[in-house]
């Protein structure tokens, strides 16, 4: 694709491409040739991991930190709705600059993010990309009409002269990007800054960091600013090229110390890019006597968020308390526990920062069952028919069809800064019953949250179904109990094993985010959005399966004791390998994030043959083998 968009633009063209991970380090040596050119382009990057001891499909910074020499700016994006921002910026920026632009966002947490967001028109985006400087890149093509050479081979004693020529380009880049933000400002009201500051203006303790945890931790500043705190967080928008003077102008006079927070690893190196970048521009403006802080600020850095580790506002405060230490510890890592080179920071797992007055509801279900089409949908009807604002996120098992998805949707009148899962659950919905012996469903429920439950079992007999802890857990918190058989609505209405609007529109019939017939009107018209392609009759079939789901959906009265004798399943069974026991049962238990480092594989090399021990057993049915029947067609399998 990168050689593909070089000659495209070499002709002239103005073309973009959009990668991650292998796929845009395959791209560097492209790469090199792009920016050396001093060609206008923008490469979208959705920042992923690289493989390493095993291969990550998820989120981090690796990719892009493996093309810092290549010459290319870096813009970061922290949310959905600055993606959309920052693109234009970018476009802008690289046409007026001449360098080309990486304009990168979180794998995952943003990339798959769904969120209410204010929509570019298409006024603004002619506004911010000049004419002239459009025919100003055509006019540099390749063309023989007007023949020049270009990609020659230079000997030593040139070629060290004509790298250095381009360096005013980059010296002027930060300016420009600048200029461009104060333009998309003037257009929008939506105001960016190379290096953005929130915070207490008198702030002690600042973390520096860039991507979709600068929202976690800027809704954590806020939380600790509250309570007082001398707390602040410096956002890097421009990372490359990266200007020492507006970084150190952005920081507060006042802080004593610095965290830098890279969501990368850097083996052997003397820090990771981030924190040398931020370390280095100190340094210089000490050494140059431009330092103008009360007191030269300590600056350590960490690590955070590989592989789309969570990063929660509990970190955030982790980080800060470390800064509070008179030795706060260098190199460390947060969200882990480092029990080898003991390197990581307690966290204190009860802060939470999650606002009272937000739907926060969690959904579990199967892959393809549809329950992540139907909350998409809800975030669409409600983000687009109330004042309210609307994220969702998506967890999904690497098994994809037929595993556990888990969906988490924040709804508020308020913007909403958390990048993270739900972690005070107000509604909860289980779409598949045998899910409550297997997986902790109810360990986010506040007190007084709703459970909605796809259950095979009458009202009457369902309480003696729950196991033993989820019982516990109704009583203690006061759990207020819907249950439905979507599967029986589902097979009555013919669609198989498609709950999803069945179970959406419970969940808008019980929480009352919209009046309930009105939420009926807008989930059928979205029903005869998706489906209408596939005929009338699919769509009859849905709004059937709609209607019915009011007259199937009951509450139940909870008794005032624990009946049940059900116990949660173990993951696998007691007589299985040491390994398998310590670590695969945890990992399928969904406990793996609280796995220390000492339980890995320092060179990530596995024993074999730990699938045959992994028994789900999420099948609602299972095939019975006719031998005088069958065909050997595989579907039963």
């Amino acid at each position: 694709a990168a050689g593909a968009v070089h000659g495209t633009l070499q002709t002239g063209a103005l073309a973009t491409t959009f990668t991650s991970s292998q796929g845009l380090l395959l791209m560097i040596p492209n790469m090199f040739k792009i920016a050396g050119e001093q060609t206008s382009t923008v490469f979208h990057i959705a920042a992923r991991s690289v493989a390493t001891h095993a291969l990550s499909i998820f989120g981090d910074h690796s990719d892009v930190m493996a093309t810092r020499s290549t010459g290319w700016a870096m813009l970061f994006a922290n949310s959905v709705q600055e993606v959309m921002d920052f693109a234009l910026i970018a476009q802008a920026s690289t046409l007026r600059s001449r360098v080309p632009f990486l304009h990168v966002f979180d794998g995952f947490r943003t990339s798959h993010e769904v969120m209410k967001i204010e929509r570019l028109s298409e006024d603004t985006i002619r506004a911010m990309i000049d004419e002239p400087l459009v025919r100003a890149h055509r006019g540099r093509a390749l063309t023989p009409d007007r023949p020049v050479m270009r990609g020659s081979a230079q000997n030593p004693d040139v070629f060290f002269q004509s790298r250095e020529r381009a360096n005013s380009l980059y010296l002027e880049t930060p300016a420009i990007v600048e200029e461009e933000m104060k333009r998309f400002a003037s257009l929008t009201g939506r105001h960016y800054h190379l290096f953005d500051y929130v915070g207490a203006p008198d702030a002690e303790r600042v973390i520096v960091m860039m991507g979709s945890g600068c929202e976690t931790a800027e809704e954590t500043v806020a939380a600790l600013r509250a309570e007082g705190e001398k707390v602040g967080l410096l956002k890097v928008c421009l990372y490359r090229p990266f200007s020492v003077e507006r970084l150190v102008a952005a920081l507060p006079r006042s802080v004593k110390a610095i965290a830098v927070l890279d969501r990368t690893k850097d083996p052997g190196s003397a820090g990771e890019p981030l924190y040398q970048d931020v370390i280095t521009a100190i340094a210089e403006e000490a050494a140059n006597c431009t330092l103008d802080f009360a007191l030269r600020p300590r600056v350590v850095g960490g690590r955070y968020g590989l592989g789309s580790k969570e990063f929660t506002p509990a970190m955030v405060k982790a980080v800060f308390d470390e800064l509070a230490e008179q030795k706060p510890k260098n190199h460390f890592s947060v969200g882990i526990v480092d029990d080898v080179t003991f390197k990581s920071l307690p966290v204190d797992p009860t802060f939470n920062t999650e606002p009272e007055d937000q739907v926060r509801a969690t959904f579990w279900g199967l892959g393809a069952d549809g329950t992540v089409s139907a909350n998409k949908n809800s975030i669409k009807i409600i983000g687009e028919e109330t004042p309210n604002y609307a994220q969702g996120y998506f967890v999904y098992d690497s098994k994809k069809s037929g595993a556990m998805t888990v969906s988490h949707l924040r709804f508020g009148a308020q913007p909403i800064k958390s990048t993270y899962l739900i972690q005070r659950a107000n509604f909860i919905a289980v779409h598949q019953f045998n899910f409550l012996e297997r997986y902790p469903v109810l360990e986010t429920a506040v007190a007084g949250a709703t459970l909605l439950l796809n259950s095979p079992y009458e009202a009457g007999e369902v309480w003696e179904h729950l196991p033993r802890t989820v019982q516990q857990t109704i009583l203690d918190k006061h759990i207020k109990v819907y249950l439905i058989n979507a599967n029986a609505v589902a097979k009555e209405a013919q669609l198989g094993n498609r709950i999803n609007t069945i179970m959406q529109t419970c969940f808008f019939a019980i929480s009352g985010v919209l009046p309930r017939e009105e939420a009926i009107t807008k989930i059928k018209e979205s029903i005869r959005k998706t489906y209408g392609k596939r005929g009338e009759p699919v769509v009859r079939q849905n709004f059937a399966a709609v209607d019915a789901a009011l007259e199937h959906l009951h509450a139940i009265p909870m008794p005032a004791k624990i009946t049940s004798a059900i116990e949660p399943t173990h993951a696998v069974a007691n007589d299985v390998p040491e390994f398998v026991r310590q670590v695969t049962a945890e990992i399928m238990a969904g406990r793996g994030d609280q796995l220390p480092v000492s339980a890995f594989p320092l060179d990530g090399t596995y024993p074999v043959g730990t699938s045959q021990w992994e028994k789900r057993n999420i099948a609602l049915e299972v095939p019975v083998w006719e031998p005088d029947l069958c065909i050997e067609c595989g579907k039963c399998v």
